[in-house]
């Protein structure tokens, strides 16, 4: 059950994943996400929060400011640092994405039954139970 329940779920994550508002790779997608839900960050803070060596955090930060999407300002106490916030083109990109996903969901869950549907329901509180032990 194990190894079924695993490669269905990174089956629905890689769908989920697919539906994006843009052409963003999956490192710029969480970038900005963690930023429009936790953020601002310094680019050392955001490259320890994913698990990234700082050149590469540059490299994906320079990408986003190009796109628009986030902007560096000053740190408020700390002037050798900078704060990573989104734009408002950054905050709109990431709602569209979560839009997206929604609705390639909720497409899928309209086509079960209310029983299947309920019982997906009760998975969920599990999984999540699993998930946050």
């Amino acid at each position: 059950m194990a190894s079924r329940l695993r490669l269905t779920l990174l089956r629905t994550a890689r769908k989920l994943r697919a539906e994006r508002a843009g052409r963003l790779s999956e490192t710029q997608h969480a970038v900005i996400s963690a930023v429009v839900a936790h953020g601002p960050f310094t680019p050392s803070a955001l490259a320890a929060r994913e698990h990234v060596q700082p050149p590469s955090m540059t490299r994906t930060i320079q990408a986003l400011e190009s796109e628009g999407l986030l902007k560096r300002t000053a740190h408020p106490t700390d002037r050798r640092q900078v704060l990573v916030t989104s734009t408002e083109a950054g905050r709109e990109y990431v709602a569209e994405t979560r839009r997206r996903r929604d609705k390639w969901l909720s497409r899928r869950l309209a086509a079960l039954t209310p029983e299947e549907r309920q019982i997906l329901s009760q998975a969920e509180e599990i999984l999540r139970r699993i998930t946050t032990q």
